[in-house]
């Protein structure tokens, strides 16, 4: 059975066995479209382990859309944009910004340059530099959380490093964030970042390891309690294989089409639900 839906159902066990449940009068910063405050009920200090050669990490309890999530991934990391213009899906029209943007956050970050040992170039181009040349390096990180640029983000990023290591040829990740929307976000990051790791190791000829995902405050909100309720007794498919384009030799040639995932069974579909902003 799938190990992404194993440990999904472990984490929200966890969190609602003994998270804590925020209520009334707490404050609390998120909204529902109807003005209430969006209470969760949480837990700090997650840390799942996904081990990519024995099948790609999406859930199969629920129809999952892994294009649109692998679309966004491109969108941060290849195209190195924060224009909505550019991204083919609506995850963040409720972020929009007046000038069609999400401010100052993703992909503006990581296409910053820098100065480097080996030249002028952005955070994305210097990790693929280090793990063509200099794969031994404990140095290869991606960070996002830049707090000189927070108050111009329309949203501080939720999953907001990378660290990458090279060991015995296999490319492993960690995968670091400081918040998540179990049910919105767990399947969503997670094949997300398994595929962006994947499009390394492949590029710079390795072999793919594990993601470790590490997860400050993970969280249930309280509309959605009641689907995930649902989802923790839904039956498990085997975990499907996801294939990459073997002729892409530079991760800039990706598109979302270079990714095709096979075998994948699942479950239905769940109902739309609200999201707090």
């Amino acid at each position: 059975m799938s190990h992404a839906d194993q440990l999904f159902k472990e984490t929200c066990r966890q969190v609602l066995q003994s998270g804590m449940r925020q209520a009334p009068p707490l404050n609390v910063r998120p909204r529902w479209d109807d003005g209430e405050p969006a209470y969760t009920i949480r837990s700090f200090g997650i840390v799942n382990r996904y081990d990519l050669s024995k099948g790609f990490p999406i859930l199969t309890i629920r129809k999952f859309n892994y294009k649109k999530a692998i679309d966004e991934i491109l969108w941060i990391w290849q195209k190195k944009s924060n224009r909505l213009s550019e991204l083919d899906s609506k995850v963040w029209d409720a972020w929009a910004k007046e000038d069609g943007t999400i401010g100052k956050a993703y992909g503006y970050q990581l296409g910053q340059e820098y100065q480097f040992p080996e030249g002028k170039k952005d955070q994305v181009d210097h990790l693929l530099w280090q793990l063509k040349n200099d794969p031994e390096s404990r140095r290869m990180i991606c960070h996002m959380y830049n707090f000189s640029d927070l108050h111009e983000m329309a949203l501080y990023p939720c999953a907001y490093s990378l660290s990458l290591s090279v060991i015995d040829g296999k490319l492993n990740g960690i995968l670091n964030q400081r918040s998540q929307d179990l049910l919105a976000a767990s399947c969503w990051n997670v094949v997300q970042y398994a595929a962006l790791l994947m499009a390394f190791a492949q590029v710079s000829e390795l072999e793919v390891g594990e993601l470790v995902h590490v997860i400050v405050d993970a969280h249930i909100y309280d509309r959605h309690e009641a689907i995930v309720r649902e989802l923790l007794e839904r039956p498990e498919y085997p975990a499907p294989v996801l294939k990459l384009d073997p002729s892409i030799k530079n991760f800039y040639d990706f598109t979302v089409d270079s990714f095709t995932l096979e075998n994948y069974q699942s479950g239905p579909g769940i109902p739309r639900f609200p999201v707090a902003i």
